[in-house]
């Protein structure tokens, strides 16, 4: 299953796209996978996950047909 970071967790991660685990079958699990993985995507204030470009809460669950992508903190001005 493939997820897409954008922005500073792109940054982080070193590349725009990761595969994950296919344990993994809900948001909460992938943000502690990502934190795990990535412990500097803990520093962020927040950390977006979008599910089929919605934003989904840790309960939903994820599938590898689904689009997930990583949105961290967005600045503007």
């Amino acid at each position: 299953m493939s997820v897409l970071l954008f922005g500073v967790a792109k940054d982080i991660a070193g590349v725009p796209v990761i595969d994950i685990p296919e344990h993994i079958t809900d948001v909460a699990a992938l943000k502690a996978w990502l934190y795990n993985s990535y412990p500097a995507l803990q520093q962020l204030k927040s950390l977006m996950i979008a599910v089929n470009r919605e934003y989904a809460g840790d309960g939903q669950l994820i599938s590898s047909d689904d689009e997930i992508a990583v949105i961290p903190p967005v600045s503007g001005g």
